[in-house]
């Protein structure tokens, strides 16, 4: 009966931990496409390579001409000065008047030229820090999926103990109940198996949390459980050839992407420093303007036909000096003069057009040029020791990641002959104690020494895979195929 309600206990605690009919199987790459499709940084890094983008083809309409057209109507009240009169009147009159202007840039130091160099060169280093981005999300899920993978084989260790140490139990307890142990022997073994138990339930509340922080990386549904699915990796076969710190440090400087961005940076830094001397030259412009307007005076009526008479005098030769003069009078149409109608006046009378070159050459405006060309120069400055900083920055990474893989396969090895050598001396000890031939301590710790050797063996496993991982992010080479089993 004893035996039958520890086996229950077992298999529901199992149930407990490894209920994945119930819950939802996250592969790891599935993992790995859901984080760099719901990333917060990545999707931010991408909105602003669209803006970049935005900026160099404004950039490069930069050089085109700048067309306008303006519209105004207004109501003048009172005395008024009227264009299309010439003289002051005094009322209510209306004017409507519209323009198209153009102006371009002819030349200025080559400023537009190193503007659109310099947008170009921003939109190459923000579409490197997106690429690095999306790196940064993939090192962070596969790690933490590594880590929640950790866990869950940390726990199936610890409930195969407890399993074990309970049937240990149950066998203590027969043999105290037919007097061939002492009731000490009974009392130590529950004690052990309650530790057992103790490190099972600790398993299992590190196997949430990591799930918990896994989950919010990917923005997933905090009340959707899931669990997650172990790749078929080969660990033998990771990483097998040796490669040098150095060689993998000259692949870093072409496939990080930080590194790419840093450069870039730099010189689009260089050509702003560029543009900023063209506001201390002198400046080419041509420009055009046309337009028209309408006055409308009211009280007074719109243009009409008038007859407006014409009188000649006609002299007869045949009629001597003086005499013969006759008068002849005809009439013509003209339309009056007092206001011309829309069509007259936007249409012909009030037509203008302007056009010509303006030479603008900078003098002195407080040195505020100088201050800008400075200011530029220092962020030039500034870009070349970032560059440098960053290119330092990744060969130690490189160093670090190499040596660290380099001793996470030796560790690995070690573990797999440790974990041989204790399953095999746990199994002799337990027999020995189940004869009676050893003690309850050598028991403990042959017991003690297997379950490290367990979680060593899990723990270098994964470790092993974690520095691949590091190893591939701290070159720039890492992609989901490189992490696949």
């Amino acid at each position: 009966m004893i035996r039958t309600g520890a086996t229950v206990v077992i298999v529901c605690i199992s149930a407990m931990a490894f209920g994945q009919n119930n819950h939802r199987v996250l592969t790891f790459e599935e993992a790995i496409k859901i984080a760099l499709r719901n990333s917060v940084t990545l999707n931010q890094q991408r909105n602003n390579l669209e803006l970049n983008q935005m900026q160099k083809t404004s950039s490069i309409a930069s050089i085109a001409p700048n067309v306008s057209a303006t519209l105004s109507a207004s109501r003048f009240d009172g005395n008024s000065f009227n264009p299309n009169a010439g003289v002051v009147v005094n009322g209510v009159r209306d004017n409507i008047s519209g323009s198209i202007s153009a102006n371009m840039n002819l030349f200025s130091g080559f400023n537009r030229l190193n503007l659109i160099k310099q947008a170009s060169t921003n939109l190459d280093a923000q579409s490197n820090f997106v690429h690095r981005t999306s790196q940064d999300v993939m090192n962070t899920v596969a790690n933490q999926y590594l880590q929640v993978m950790l866990d869950v084989e940390l726990l199936r260790i610890a409930i195969e103990n407890f399993g074990a140490l309970s049937k240990q139990l149950e066998q203590t307890k027969e043999q105290v109940r037919v007097g061939s142990r002492s009731p000490v022997d009974e009392y130590n073994q529950d004690a052990l198996t309650k530790g057992a138990e103790l490190r099972m339930v600790q398993a299992e509340i590190t196997l949430n949390n990591d799930k918990a922080l896994l989950s919010q990386t990917l923005l997933l549904d905090a009340l959707e459980e899931f669990d997650v699915e172990k790749p078929s990796w080969d660990v033998n076969k990771l990483g097998n050839e040796a490669q040098s710190s150095e060689e993998l440090a000259n692949q870093a400087k072409l496939h990080r992407g930080d590194y790419l961005r840093a450069a870039k940076q730099e010189t689009a830094q260089k050509y702003a420093m560029r543009a900023a001397v063209g506001n201390m030259v002198p400046s080419l412009i041509a420009f055009f303007n046309y337009g028209s307007a309408y006055n409308f005076q009211r009280g007074v009526p719109d243009s009409s036909l008038v007859s407006i008479p014409n009188t000649q005098v006609v002299v007869d030769p045949t009629q001597p000096s003086g005499y013969g003069l006759q008068t002849t009078t005809t009439s013509r149409w003209s339309r009056s003069e007092e206001q011309r109608s829309f069509n007259d006046q936007f249409r012909f009378d009030n037509v203008y057009k302007q056009y010509g070159f303006q030479l603008s050459i900078p003098l002195f405006n407080g040195f505020q040029n100088r201050t800008a060309h400075m200011q530029q120069r220092t962020l030039y400055e500034n870009a070349k020791l970032n560059r440098r900083n960053v290119e330092f920055q990744i060969k130690n990474d490189v160093v670090r990641a190499n040596r660290n893989f380099e001793g996470a396969k030796k560790a690995f090895a070690v573990t797999v002959d440790q974990l041989k050598s204790a399953e095999v001396a746990f199994s002799l000890e337990t027999e020995r104690y189940n004869l009676g031939v050893t003690n309850f301590v050598d028991f403990i710790n042959a017991n003690r020494v297997f379950v490290q050797a367990q979680t060593d063996k899990a723990q270098a496993e994964y470790r092993l895979l974690f520095q691949k991982v590091l190893l591939d992010y701290a070159v720039g080479t890492l992609k989901i195929e490189d992490i696949q089993p």
